[in-house]
């Protein structure tokens, strides 16, 4: 049955002579306070400026109280902030320190808040097909200028192009729970979902496309690789390129671009027969080591291997012959480095194996910033909200990188960062010549957060 609060205080019990009365009427407070930060953020890389550029708003300008960039605005910092869902921009509109990041303490006409609602934002994520737009439907995105910003982004942190960049490539499941457009039964995940690919160099993202999971993890990778070695080529043109990814990506389509674009790449191979026969010899040494110690034991094979059909040439492969108490693990890994470079073993333990730092990544944006909240109807409209959390997370990795360098929150997660850093509960006054938020004077993060600041506005 569907209850109602009655608005009356709620009396939790005493303590001493006292009684413990609890109510929401304490006025123009917010939980948010430390979402100022964001705002720091947002001046230095001019994100929301550059992310609302992206859309075509055909709205009448003369009768609109929302511009795109509050709505872009609105949507990164609430997804930052926790809010995943557009019904919580009803009472956040409302919020004093959302409406001091959107500039606007209050409405310019009547009836109005200072912030949109969820309607107005869904007509913003709301992407129907051009046969089905309709006089209500004024704005319109364009997918190549999403794309392209997170690379420009990426460019932009680095004051010196880098000498060499490792781009890592890799596949997830974004799991579904109705009747999406283009939803698919995934048997490796066992679930229906999408299939997004993720590409990250370090901790920047650089690709976040959503793709239908009834296709290869590879599918579409020569395409997006071939747009962003481009792109970065086009200003960094002597920084070598690096792909890295499990053996998913092993594709000879894919490696047959990269040795004729002079990009170099390491990816896993899946394991069979005849690789195994090519390090039988280091698995029995490392069978015996290990009977020996009781501890895992590997050896390293190199060698060059081809497929029977699959591959168009011969090419270097890394066999990892290691032996567990009780079974053996081999693993093979494909490159185009050259062995006296990167010799077997180190090629397999310092560099491929650093791979899974990405999925910690991928989790930040998907655990904690709701990348796999694309519950929308269409295959149109849910890449956008993919693109809303991928740039949420491009926010908090700035912060990260700008503002908390050399603290202990530098590596923090996202999730972390919110807790610690902008989940501040502050009570706003406003006068004639000041807006005052006055945040918990107990925080404990206060040095973190006043350190932040002052690194984001040094002037």
């Amino acid at each position: 049955m569907h209850t109602q609060c009655n608005g009356k205080a709620i009396r939790t019990g005493r303590i001493g002579s006292r009684e413990v009365v609890v109510d929401f009427d304490g006025g123009r407070i917010s939980s948010d306070a430390g979402a100022l930060l964001l705002q720091g953020i947002d001046q230095a890389l001019k994100l929301t400026e550059r992310v609302a550029a992206c859309f075509q708003d055909g709205r009448d300008a003369g009768l609109i109280e929302h511009s795109v960039q509050t709505l872009v605005m609105q949507r990164i910092v609430g997804i930052a902030l926790g809010y995943e869902d557009l019904n919580d921009h009803d009472q956040l509109r409302r919020d004093p320190v959302m409406a001091a990041l959107a500039g606007k303490l209050q409405a310019r006409r009547k009836r109005c808040e200072p912030l949109a609602g969820k309607s107005t934002l869904n007509r913003l994520e709301h992407v129907p097909a051009p046969e089905q737009a309709n006089r209500y439907h004024k704005i319109a995105h364009e997918a190549g200028a999403f794309e392209a910003l997170f690379v420009d982004c990426f460019i932009e942190a680095h004051a010196q192009p880098p000498q060499q960049i490792v781009l890592d490539l890799d596949a997830t499941d974004d799991p579904l729970h109705g009747n999406q457009e283009g939803r698919f039964f995934h048997g490796y995940y066992g679930s229906y979902c999408y299939l997004p690919l993720y590409i990250f160099c370090g901790r920047h993202l650089l690709v976040a496309k959503l793709r239908r999971a009834n296709t290869d993890a590879a599918a579409g990778s020569v395409e997006e690789i071939e747009r962003l070695v481009g792109h970065i080529r086009r200003h960094w043109p002597k920084s070598r390129i690096v792909l890295r990814a499990d053996s998913g990506f092993a594709r000879d389509a894919l490696m047959s671009w990269c040795e004729a674009h002079r990009v170099d790449y390491l990816f896993g191979l899946a394991k069979n027969d005849r690789l195994k026969a090519q390090i039988a010899t280091e698995m029995v040494a490392a069978r015996q080591a290990c009977a020996a110690s009781g501890q895992p034991e590997r050896r390293f094979g190199d060698f060059c291997y081809r497929t029977r059909d699959s591959w168009s040439r011969e090419r270097r492969v890394v066999g990892k012959a290691e032996h567990l108490p009780g079974k053996s693990n081999p693993r093979f890994i494909v490159t185009s480095l050259p062995a006296d470079a990167w010799p077997a073993q180190a090629l397999y333990e310092q560099f491929y194996c650093a791979r899974g730092e990405m999925e910690n990544r991928i989790k930040e944006c998907q655990l904690d910033l709701f990348a796999d909240r694309t519950s929308t109807a269409t295959m149109r409209a849910n890449p956008l909200r993919l693109w809303f959390a991928s740039l949420a997370y491009v926010m908090l990795e700035s912060l990260r990188r700008i503002g908390l360098h050399g603290t202990a929150l530098a590596n923090a997660t996202c999730a972390s960062l919110r807790l610690k850093l902008l989940k501040i509960g502050a009570q706003v006054r406003t006068s004639v010549r000041r807006i005052h938020i006055a945040m918990a004077s107990n925080h404990p993060h206060q040095h973190e957060w006043r350190l932040a600041q002052a690194r984001l506005h040094p002037g």
